[in-house]
């Protein structure tokens, strides 16, 4: 593994995927290394709403990166399908929020970055069961289905010529005055120019291991999920009632979300939480009782204490730098986390200030 790249970067989930994206496009030679496969982690396990859940009650530097992501994401799907014949159905199929007791709040951010919102119809609850309060419609809120997002991604970047190496796990980092001179993998060692960790749940294992003068703050938080084999158009918007959602696919399918667990790099799925997932659903929509769960399953979340990823340059190694911490939101935020990480490393002007991402922030 003697080849040479102006930027490595570890981790093969969304941000890599958009990360190396967003570089190869400015002219970068970008080659991604992944410990397994592509996009299995929290990529593939997440329910794609390409919105925070509640978002004025999260901090602002959440929206900024959410906003300029919703501003890319059309383009971004328009041209992923016609470059690789693989659409991430990005959906722009709005959400139904049942319960705003913050009704005020929600109405402000809405107006303050201009996203559509009204007062949904009584038949928007026609199939439903629940207790409203200030129920909020927002038209333009989108979906991606994690699954076909992380392919026709990994597509468009073979497309372009990017070198993904997977099954590589990284080893060691040799520094010489405060630069990554070349990694050791499981495939062997590898020169560096500019060296981006992106590893979700395990940036943070990563750096205590090899950079542990200055280790992010990232920590798994345990997700489940749940797929009901729904016929098409048994529910045509998502709904997001208190802290759970339902999720329309395009073939009909539903998904019910999800749980937080801290419960360390544990995946395993359990009885009691299927149960909890499979009672709201069927509560808040009886009709899901006729339909079959297809699948329950478990992803880990790189969460950090207030949702705020890091994208920064790290502190002390001037060619290492970091996009990773995105908890719930990382389809929700990648677009702009990339777009921000390609304008340090090439030291454009930032679209969003930087300012919150850094080390230093609190996150």
């Amino acid at each position: 593994m003697t080849r040479h790249s102006d930027i490595t970067l570890i981790g093969g989930g969304i941000i890599g995927l958009l990360t190396a994206r967003e570089l190869h496009q400015a002219g970068a030679g970008v080659t991604l290394i992944e410990k397994n496969r592509i996009g299995q982690e929290s990529s593939w396990a997440g329910g794609g709403i390409l919105l925070p859940l509640y978002p004025w009650r999260q901090p602002e530097a959440i929206s900024r990166l959410v906003i300029r992501s919703h501003a890319l994401y059309p383009a971004l799907a328009e041209q992923l399908i016609t470059d690789t014949q693989l659409d991430p159905e990005w959906t722009p199929c709005g959400l139904l929020i049942a319960k705003n007791p913050d009704l005020q709040a929600a109405i402000d951010w809405c107006n303050h970055n201009a996203i559509r919102y009204e007062t949904p119809e009584p038949a928007f609850f026609n199939d439903l069961n629940t207790e409203t309060e200030h129920p909020l419609w927002l038209p333009d809120i989108a979906q991606a289905r994690n699954p076909r997002l992380v392919k026709s991604l990994r597509q468009d970047l073979i497309n372009r010529g990017v070198r993904i190496i997977e099954d590589c796990e990284l080893i060691g980092a040799s520094l010489h005055h405060h630069r990554i001179t070349d990694i050791d993998t499981a495939q062997g060692k590898l020169p560096v120019g500019q060296l981006i960790v992106s590893a979700g749940a395990w940036t943070a294992q990563l750096f205590a291991r090899l950079f542990p003068t200055q280790a992010p703050n990232i920590v798994p938080v345990k997700g489940q999920m749940l797929l009901f084999e729904a016929k098409p158009d048994t529910l045509p918007f998502m709904v997001l009632d208190e802290d759970r959602y339902l999720i329309p696919r395009r073939d009909g399918k539903i998904l019910a979300g999800s749980s937080v667990e801290h419960d360390q790099f544990d995946k395993t799925p359990s009885t009691a939480v299927h149960d909890r997932l499979k009672e709201f659903a069927w509560t808040l929509m009886p009709t899901l009782k006729q339909f079959p769960i297809i699948k329950h399953w478990a992803g880990l979340r790189p969460g950090t204490e207030h949702g705020v990823p890091y994208i920064d340059r790290h502190p002390e190694i001037e060619n290492l730098f970091i996009n990773a911490g995105h908890f719930r939101n990382g389809l929700a935020m990648g677009p702009a986390s990339a777009e921000l990480l390609a304008d340090l490393i090439l030291k454009r002007a930032p679209r969003v200030a930087p300012e919150p991402y850094q080390f230093s922030s609190p996150h």
